[in-house]
């Protein structure tokens, strides 16, 4: 049975808990793509836990006419935005062709206004050749996970798993036919709002999301420049000898003792 009570203490605390899960499962060469804003604090712990990348994926949702918290669909940022459109929202209240092309363009030129705060100069990861960890801190339609898992389609993502700390439980049946994974830790019968299940659910601020980014990448630099041998051409006297020298990632110190010491003006293999 669901329990009435906030699973999670914060976006933080539910980022650690489904890292947990993440680890696991031995996901092929992960990037984790938040969904902004209250998606970044969690994907951020994901990211910590899996040494992985971590990006954004800007999605807004697209309000319905007099309800603007409930989702008509939503619309994904790229090259050719891409529109997901939630049918029976839009039949429910009956929105037109007009307003919804109204209402996409405002989102159009919010989603342009978020990735030059966030990202500014900062080329965006490629998906191809790896698993796309799409993270948000909760879903209640799924709208925008919808367009998010889109477009990584169309971005030739090995895989996407989609990875969330609460969501009605009928919204985690639809992303399992969508996604190749779905981690979500409490699929629930009695959906109160993705507020509901946090003790500090917070507006974040813009401010708070690019401290945010930026803390997790000087923590994280380039994750395939870190794991990757440093080499270079050497000249080893006294015979002037040819070679390269490769320094594996996170090299540890060798030591002897004085009687294994190589005479002088020898090289000594080990």
């Amino acid at each position: 049975m669901d329990s009435p009570v906030s699973r999670f203490v914060d976006r933080a605390d539910a980022g650690r808990q489904l890292a947990t899960h993440l680890t696991a499962l031995g996901l092929d060469n992960p990037i984790v793509y938040a969904l902004p804003r209250g998606g970044v604090p969690v994907a951020s712990e994901i990211a910590r836990a899996l040494m992985a990348p971590l990006d954004l994926i800007m999605v807004r949702k697209i309000g319905a006419p007099g309800a603007p918290e409930l989702a008509l669909g939503a619309v994904v940022d790229g090259a050719a935005p891409q529109t997901v459109i939630n049918e029976g929202v839009r039949e429910a209240t009956g929105a037109g062709q007009d307003y919804l092309e109204r209402a996409r363009a405002q989102e159009v030129i919010e989603l342009e206004r978020r990735r030059s705060v966030y990202l500014g100069d900062r080329e965006p990861r490629d998906p191809a050749g790896h698993t796309a960890i799409l993270v948000d801190d909760g879903l209640a339609t799924g709208a925008t996970m919808k367009a998010a898992i889109l477009a990584m389609r169309q971005r030739n993502a090995k895989s996407i798993c989609v990875a969330v700390p609460v969501a009605p439980r009928q919204t985690i049946v639809t992303m399992e036919g969508l996604a190749d994974h779905v981690v979500c830790l409490h699929p629930t019968d009695r959906f109160a709002g993705v507020g509901a299940h946090y003790d500090d659910f917070h507006q974040l601020t813009d401010e708070e999301t690019v401290g945010l980014l930026r803390e997790i990448w000087s923590e994280t630099t380039d994750v395939s420049a870190a794991t990757s041998p440093v080499r270079r051409q050497v000249i080893i006297p006294p015979m002037g000898l040819i070679g390269d020298l490769c320094v594996p990632p996170n090299p540890r110190g060798l030591s002897c003792s004085p009687m294994a010491a190589a005479p002088a003006g020898s090289v000594r293999a080990t």
